[in-house]
């Protein structure tokens, strides 16, 4: 019997097969084949997969919790499935998913992006990418809000806003909204904000790094944007940001959580990892280096509130 520091090494390198099974099953669509219980022929015929690889597959995710496998040979999601792995509700998180899949691709080339130091760059599916911000960013939105407080906000902008998912729920509650990012991403932010009828919101296009962002904005929210640039860049972004907030106005990053050692928690030295594959310099920095960078941007009252799943750097515009 394998001891108990060994049985948790194998975890740890065998946890690539359950990820792909669950990769490949939100691929193929099988969670919106398992509403109802179904047999494995009902599924290859759905998904023109094959009969022996689909039964494999889906004994695979009962294996692991995913699906429940009936005395009758017939399957159906497990809870879990049901809450955010089929199409349309507001907790979906399949489109994250599928950014996880195009992940997958580049942590393949992690052994030759360590030994060059350059990312990997396969392919990058920018609608899953930006829709699996909204997966993740709309179960967020409440403690955010919460935390920050919008009673002296009048107009914010989400700087780097992706699908816009933090901008419309202040816009739902009264706040003028604005959502700056790429081209290609603000179509996206469009669409997602139309779905939700949200009517105070507007839209800039550009490069943050060398177009103007605007000014006049009580609160700039630079959500999950930090990590994806080299320290010299995040500085000449946040003084950007100073200089377009209004007198009293507050600049916002919320980053992943991590230690000063950038060690712990396990989760964030991984996503520094994900950093190194798909950016030129990124990487998660700690709340202590965030910290400076507001001070240097002559940003003042600087504070640190951790969240759940996140921290927030918080520093105010001179009066």
């Amino acid at each position: 019997m394998a001891s108990d520091d060994l049985a948790e090494l194998r975890k740890m390198y065998l946890g690539f097969m359950s990820s792909r099974v669950i990769l490949t099953a939100n691929s193929l669509g099988v969670f919106d084949c398992l509403k109802k219980a179904s047999s494995i022929m009902e599924i290859a015929r759905k998904l023109r997969t094959d009969f022996r690889a689909t039964g494999i597959l889906l004994d695979a995710l009962a294996g692991i919790g995913l699906v429940i496998k009936g005395r009758n040979g017939r399957y159906r999601n497990a809870q879990a499935s049901n809450r955010y792995l089929i199409k349309g509700p507001r907790n979906y998180q399949g489109d994250i998913i599928r950014h996880a899949a195009n992940m997958w691709q580049n942590f393949s080339l992690l052994d030759e992006v360590v030994r060059t130091g350059r990312p990997a760059r396969l392919g990058l599916d920018r609608e899953a990418f930006i829709l699996g911000m909204h997966n993740l960013t709309v179960l967020r939105t409440k403690g955010l809000i919460k935390a920050l407080g919008l009673k002296d906000v009048k107009s914010m902008l989400d700087l780097g806003g992706g699908p816009g998912t933090n901008a419309i729920a202040m816009a739902k509650k009264g706040v003028k909204a604005c959502i700056f990012d790429l081209p290609e991403t603000i179509k996206i932010a469009r669409r997602v904000a139309r779905r939700e009828g949200v009517k105070n919101i507007s839209f800039i296009s550009g490069d943050f790094h060398v177009d103007s962002i605007g000014s006049g904005y009580d609160l700039i929210l630079v959500s999950q944007i930090l990590h994806a640039f080299s320290a010299e860049e995040n500085m000449a972004l946040l003084r950007k940001c100073r200089a377009a907030v209004n007198p009293g106005g507050r600049v916002v990053v919320q980053e992943f959580p991590i230690n000063d050692a950038l060690t712990a928690p396990p989760h964030s030295a991984l996503f520094s990892v994900n950093m190194l594959v798909g950016t030129e310099k990124g990487r998660c920095y700690s709340p202590k280096e965030i910290k400076r960078w507001f001070a240097k941007a002559e940003l003042e009252d600087i504070a640190i509130k951790n969240l759940p799943e996140t921290v927030l750097i918080i520093g105010r515009q001179k009066a």
